[in-house]
């Protein structure tokens, strides 16, 4: 837990690197899948359909 002094905060360098990864995080996951999706889907349909 973050122990103030001086005024200041003070933590961990383990307590400063946590982070919650937002919504961007989710949306740039969802984008990239859906990508790879599309692109693999149509290496598919260009040479692999009979």
């Amino acid at each position: 837990m973050a122990n103030k002094q001086q005024g200041r905060i003070v933590e961990t360098p383990t307590e400063a690197r946590q982070a919650e990864p937002g919504p961007s995080v989710l949306a740039l996951l969802t984008i990239s899948t859906g990508l790879a999706v599309l692109i693999l889907g149509m290496i598919w349909f260009a040479f692999f359909r009979t």
